[in-house]
């Protein structure tokens, strides 16, 4: 299970880091103290620990990824994870592409992360730490897990699989991830239009509305009317005296925020029915 608290994230970066830690489920003890084989130093942190963080160790390198992303430091912030080959050939415009969706999870990030349990083993280790939960609104203890390479300790932010997907890509990863994350949110926007106009027409005779009138009537969200959550530019049209409509979702930026191109047409019993395509970044037409 992906880390819960960049899982829901991307692109926001929600997508780049798409299942973030490695089994990164709800823990179920806290204040676990960190065994012997825990690595040493006479440089101890405790900046919003429950438990003592010694330098260069798993629970330091936890904090230290969230101060970086918090902080904005990106590339820093990623360099301590198993995304690293990802970001190493992006170059500082290229990794500005990214900013909205990085800023997007950097602003979730509390002031301190509370961090209160380390369990080292060879070379693999387990932090324990309170993290915002799914909905952003609560913390619980998520597990984050670590692996040692040439002394230093990486995060685990993707399974093995995807790891060797990332070295084979290199900096195409992100890309690709961020489009196919921008397809499914631009079908889970469709999917909210979809349902914001069944509740209007249930209210209004079975007539429909364009987005601003949904968005009037708190149905719809008012980054629908904005590429940059979704990299999606998204259309309702009406017809049949507003008794029927179509609605669309189009790249911003085709090849880069998207490739797909979709469309909603109501069937003959008035349900909605998704079709996509690449339609080199042109709308599709009912």
């Amino acid at each position: 299970m992906g880390h819960k608290f960049l899982e829901s994230n991307f692109l926001i970066f929600l997508a780049i880091f798409s299942a973030f830690m490695i089994d990164g489920c709800a823990a179920g003890a806290a204040n676990t103290p960190p065994p012997a084989t825990a690595a040493k130093s006479s440089n101890a942190v405790s900046t919003g620990a429950t438990i003592k963080i010694e330098t260069n160790s798993p629970a330091d390198t936890v904090r230290v990824f969230y101060k970086n992303l918090r902080e904005k430091r990106f590339r820093e912030a990623i360099f301590l994870t198993n995304l690293r080959p990802a970001i190493e050939g992006l170059t500082e415009t290229e990794l500005k592409e990214f900013a909205v969706d990085f800023e997007a999870v950097a602003k979730h990030v509390p002031a301190e992360i509370e961090i209160n349990g380390e369990i080292v083993s060879g070379d693999i280790a387990t932090v324990t730490a309170r993290l915002p939960d799914e909905d952003l609104e609560k913390s619980e203890i998520q597990e984050v897990r670590l692996r040692r390479e040439n002394g230093i300790w990486v995060i685990l932010t993707v399974d093995e699989t995807a790891e060797k997907l990332i070295k084979q890509e290199g900096k195409n990863y992100f890309y690709a991830l961020r489009i196919e994350t921008h397809h499914n949110e631009a079908r889970t926007m469709l999917d909210r239009i979809s349902k914001a106009q069944m509740v209007y027409a249930a209210q209004h005779g079975g007539t429909f509305a364009e987005i601003p009138a949904l968005i009037e009537k708190n149905l719809l969200p008012s980054d629908v009317q904005s590429s940059e959550s979704t990299g999606y530019l998204y259309a309702v049209t009406l017809t049949d005296n507003r008794t029927k409509y179509y609605s669309t979702a189009t790249p911003a930026l085709y090849g880069k925020s998207g490739k797909l191109s979709f469309l909603v047409v109501l069937n003959q019993k008035s349900s909605p029915i998704l079709t996509s395509k690449d339609n080199n970044g042109k709308p599709m037409k009912n």
